[in-house]
């Protein structure tokens, strides 16, 4: 899908569900990583991450743009576009639009390793994200030396 196919989905979807027009743009934006799409208090257009469409299918898609679409027109109707207010959440539901975007896969192998320490007098596991410096740090039992057990990836 091209940014004027994408532009057109989303004045169809403005004039279909909120009965109103969709006077500005929307194009792609491959630097949303954790986002499903972006709406720009300033200039009013939107920005739509590329992912929900190749990742998932055009439900999706169109759920997302109805959630930024809610932002803006309550933002053009001069009331608070942020996710807690009344409005918007009872908008959003009328229009049936999705409240979060699904996790991209490309997200979900993001995993965080964890580091395992063994204390070499009591044998006390210490897990950890980050390493620790076993000259200065000792183990929070007995005082013994710590030592890298093993790195696990999730």
């Amino acid at each position: 899908m091209t940014d004027s196919e994408l532009q057109q989905l989303v004045e169809q979807i403005s004039l279909q569900s909120f009965g109103k027009p969709f006077r500005h743009q929307a194009v792609f934006n491959a630097r949303l990583k954790t986002t499903g799409g972006r709406y720009h208090l300033a200039d009013h257009h939107i920005d739509i991450n590329p992912r929900m469409l190749t990742d998932f299918d055009k439900a999706t898609l169109i759920g997302v743009i109805k959630h930024e679409l809610v932002h803006y027109h309550l933002h053009l109707a001069g009331l608070s576009g942020q996710h807690r207010t009344k409005a918007f959440k009872q908008l959003l539901q009328a229009v049936g639009g999705s409240r979060y975007a699904p996790t991209t896969p490309q997200q979900r192998s993001k995993t965080a390793r964890q580091l395992v320490y063994r204390c070499e007098a009591c044998g006390q596991l210490y897990y950890r994200k980050r390493r620790i410096n076993t000259q200065k740090f000792v183990c929070g039992r007995c005082h013994g030396r710590l030592k890298l057990q093993q790195i696990m990836t999730n």
